[in-house]
């Protein structure tokens, strides 16, 4: 069996090279998932991405499964409920954005029908590919991330700096930063064609 060539980053663990190969700038258009996704990256501040990976089945079940309604409820009670939750991160300004940023998903479904809709209009529904032959091509932020990123900021979102939004649109496929050498990045090329 031939070895596929992927992306170096993902190459320390089985779990980083299953992210990597069957979600990692893959368009996402789901609401929901995108705001999962959100969530983790903006959980992923200051630490590995494998931290993340390794709890994200306890981020779902601890957010209800990321649905933004309920999630956009949440009190003081789930607050402290997450704060107390050994199998997140937990730090009380995350917890905190998570459900401010739900809360703001919310308004941006009412003005624009849809996260999906937001996001994407952004680079006009078409992905962004880079060509990246090398790691360390790949950018940290961009004009687009550092756009994205004022917008939100400004509609009162959270922990989503320019960095974050960064990673966030390589992750939901908005950006295309597969090295050109990883099979990703032929599958997806080709998908984003058709």
């Amino acid at each position: 069996m031939i070895e596929k060539t992927r992306c170096d980053w993902c190459l320390s663990s089985e779990n980083m090279m299953q992210y990597h190969d069957t979600f990692w700038g893959t368009p996402l258009h789901d609401d929901q998932e995108l705001y999962a996704k959100l969530v983790l990256d903006l959980n992923q501040a200051g630490l590995s991405w494998n931290t993340i990976l390794n709890k994200t089945e306890n981020f779902y079940a601890a957010f209800d499964n990321f649905n933004i309604e309920k999630v956009a409820k949440y009190d003081d009670t789930d607050r402290e409920r997450l704060i107390q939750n050994e199998g997140i991160i937990r730090n009380k300004l995350k917890v905190n954005a998570a459900i401010v940023n739900a809360q703001k998903v919310l308004a941006i479904q009412k003005e624009f029908g849809s996260f999906d809709a937001y996001l994407w209009g952004f680079v006009n529904r078409k992905v962004v590919e880079n060509h990246l032959s090398d790691e360390a091509s790949r950018p940290a932020s961009t004009e687009l991330s550092d756009r994205i990123s004022k917008d939100m900021k400004k509609r009162g979102f959270k922990f989503t700096g320019t960095t974050v939004i960064y990673a966030y649109l390589q992750a939901v496929g908005i950006v295309n930063d597969h090295l050109t050498s990883c099979f990703r990045y032929q599958e997806l090329t080709s998908q984003n064609k058709s």
